[in-house]
């Protein structure tokens, strides 16, 4: 069975979970690789057989997406172009995380295309909504990279397609303990945003991870990082909690790790509102953006204990031999 896996570039957590499900599915069937987007900061450990830019949204330094950059940096002709590069007529099966190249392109050529992603999950009618409707929001989740079938990842099971996350196994090697330090991954706010607002913390150790810096340094309390996958996960296994963006992976990992957690969604960003409506749901603390008027819900994350028991099983390979056979309709599962 030929299958393409085509994954999202755009951040990290896409990518993340690529590292645990490619070496699944090259055990099991004929696979090519496809990845697309930008400002992601890791890399994979095996062969890429399409690198392309596709359509990426562009992180800000004031808290969310940067809508101008981001439309400014879409080329619609280049992506017609792209898709064109796809050899799409010679899979049986492709499996999308997310990308949008190769979910039009399966879709105007009749390719079966099966979304395996937590984008899936999120838009099921059954996964917590923010109050405020997002029309615009709504619309490009469901048009962003249409497919066939749905399969999703989020942080509980709200229906029966929805799987608990994809732990990656580096992650689940770990042996978390509650150091000295609380780690910060905000990447769609600049370093001066964050020195200003969490230096205010005179008596807590801060590591940010920042995607404006290219080299480390100290600013009183705060140590500040260029992204680096070893680097965070060191921060993560031994910081008391974190704080993050409302993204999927860092807080699902969070959760497993038994890690103090406080998230802010980006703007201008309707899945990681959804999200954060999510966890909310759990009892994760959330805030809208770093104003001076959410210091004491910081400082009473910071003094708090916070128990919020999760059940995150390996189910990864049992997800992709359901998806593998319920679509092998061209060939037999190798």
């Amino acid at each position: 069975m030929k299958v393409l896996y085509a994954i999202q570039g755009t951040g990290n957590g896409h990518l993340s979970r690529a590292k645990d499900i490619v070496p699944i599915l090259q055990k099991k069937v004929d696979l090519d690789v496809l990845v697309s987007g930008v400002q992601a900061d890791i890399t994979l450990p095996f062969n890429i057989k399409y690198q392309l830019q596709g359509l990426s949204f562009i992180f800000g330094k004031k808290g969310g997406v940067d809508l101008w950059k981001t439309v400014k940096n879409s080329d619609f002709n280049k992506f017609r172009k792209e898709m064109n590069k796809i050899n799409i007529q010679q899979y049986d099966l492709v499996i999308n995380d997310f990308e949008p190249l190769s979910a039009w392109a399966a879709k105007l050529n009749n390719i079966p295309c099966v979304s395996m992603s937590h984008q899936a999950a999120v838009k099921a009618k059954e996964s917590p909504k923010p109050k405020k409707r997002d029309f615009i929001g709504e619309r490009i989740l469901k048009r962003y990279a249409p497919t066939n079938t749905y399969y999703g990842f989020h942080f509980k099971k709200y229906n029966s397609h929805t799987f608990t996350p994809v732990i990656r196994k580096e992650i689940r090697d770990l042996h978390p303990i509650s150091g000295r330090h609380y780690t910060i991954y905000l990447p769609a706010y600049g370093d001066d945003k964050l020195i200003e607002f969490f230096g205010q913390f005179e008596n807590t150790v801060w590591h940010i991870f920042s995607k404006h810096t290219k080299t480390s340094y100290y600013h009183k309390n705060l140590l500040i990082e260029p992204v680096n996958n070893e680097a965070f996960i060191k921060s993560f296994e031994t910081c008391k909690g974190i704080i993050c963006g409302a993204g999927f992976e860092t807080p699902a990992e969070a959760l497993y790790l038994k890690k103090k957690l406080l998230v802010i969604p980006m703007k201008n960003q309707y899945e990681q509102q959804c999200n954060a409506a999510a966890l909310k749901t759990l009892g994760v603390p959330v805030i809208k953006k770093l104003k001076d008027k959410h210091t004491q819900i910081v400082h009473k994350w910071i003094v708090e204990e916070q128990n919020i028991p999760v059940d995150y099983p390996d189910e990864t390979e049992k997800i992709i031999d359901l998806i593998l056979s319920t679509h092998s309709s061209k060939s037999k599962l190798s």
